[in-house]
This record gives structure tokens, sequence and C-alpha cells, in this order.
């Protein structure tokens, strides 16, 4: 079990190095919980425009989430990062959003990271009452048992697939071996008409 941990947090950290990737593969995991989500919204709070990474939302909530992407496993979201995201999500509150054809208001906001949370970090977003999901934070809920429980393997765990190939399907948002599974031919769309298929869907299978 730890090694298959470590081996699926080392996968989503090869979703890098841009933070886009990991922005569709949060979303993806919402989706596969129940909500409709987008990716990448430029929304209009009380004072500024903002640039959401996913907005998820269902028949009762509207999620806005920050997508905090980082690059090395010993890296940390600290305090300023949480305050940061804290004041954007307050100018939002102010605002008013359709999405799913209904007027409303933001009822959760969400800070995601692919790592870990500094201590002062986690106090403050205690005491603000603010959604703070980590690799491992916290304890129940946390992203790795989001992760687990649907079962959402990214497409960098695959070994059959080269670097270049899991950039081309990053590329084309491509990021969950499930999609490659429901659609084969997605591998000759990126990868070319004569790429063999048949090892990755082995690999997939038996993941």
């Amino acid at each position: 079990p730890i090694a298959r941990s470590y081996s699926l947090r080392r996968a989503i950290m090869d979703l890098g190095p841009s933070g886009f990737p990991f922005e569709d593969f949060i979303a993806e995991v919402l989706k596969a919980k129940g909500f409709e989500c987008k990716t990448r919204q430029t929304v209009l709070g009380g004072c500024v425009p903002h640039e959401v990474d996913v907005v998820a939302y269902n028949a009762k909530k509207l999620i806005m989430i920050e997508a905090k992407f980082h690059n090395e496993l010993g890296t940390k979201s600290d305090l300023k990062v949480v305050l940061y995201v804290k004041a954007r999500f307050d100018d939002l509150r102010e605002n008013v959003f359709n999405y799913g054809g209904t007027n409303r208001k933001i009822t959760d906001a969400w800070l995601v990271t692919n790592t870990k949370f500094s201590s002062t970090a986690v106090h403050y977003g205690v005491c603000a009452n603010l959604t703070m999901i980590g690799w491992n934070y916290p304890e129940k809920g946390n992203l790795q048992d989001m992760v687990e429980e649907e079962s959402l393997h990214p497409i960098t765990c695959l070994v059959s697939l080269s670097s270049s190939d899991k950039k081309a399907l990053l590329d084309g948002r491509v990021v969950l071996c499930s999609d490659i599974k429901k659609n084969p031919t997605i591998l000759n769309t990126f990868l070319g008409k004569s790429f063999d298929v048949e090892p990755v869907i082995n690999e997939i299978n038996e993941l």
C-alpha cells in the first residue's frame, strides 16, 4: 500500500510542469463525485475579475476551486498562499453566478494542492473556514482518498507510454486511464494511426 500510494502521488506530480493538467484532473475527480465542472473560468468578483481554476456545481452546491500544483514533493502551500486565496474568494462571494442554468452565490471555496500545507496555513484555514485539501490533509477526505475512492489513475502512471506520449495526451486534455479504456482510439488520434494500443490497454486493465 505504501508503494502504491507513493506511485500514485508521483504520477500526479508528473502531470506537470504546468498546472493545467492538474486542474483537468481535479475536475475529473469531482465529475466522478457527481458534479458538473468547468476549468479555467474568468468570473467577476465584487471588485475585480478573477481566474478560477475549477468551478464545480450540482443542484445544491457551487464550488470555486484554486488548484495549487507543485512539481516537488517537499514543497508546501504556505500561509501567504492561503491568505491570497481567501481574499480572492471573499471578493467572489459578493457576486451571483449562473452555472447549471441557475443564478446563485458560491456555497463553497476550496484550495486543493497535490502536496502539503504548512502548519500555519492549516491553522488559518480552519479559523477562516476555508476548505483545504492536500495529498494527505484532512485526515479523511484528502486528495489521496478522493482519487482512490473513484479509482482515478492519471495517464502519467502508465509505463507503456513514453514521456512524449504522455505530454501529447495531456496537451489534448486526456488525463485519465479510464478515458483511454472507454475509447482506445484516443491513442491513435493523438499518437498516430500506427501507435500500438494493445500494451497500453493491457496495462490499464491490470491497474
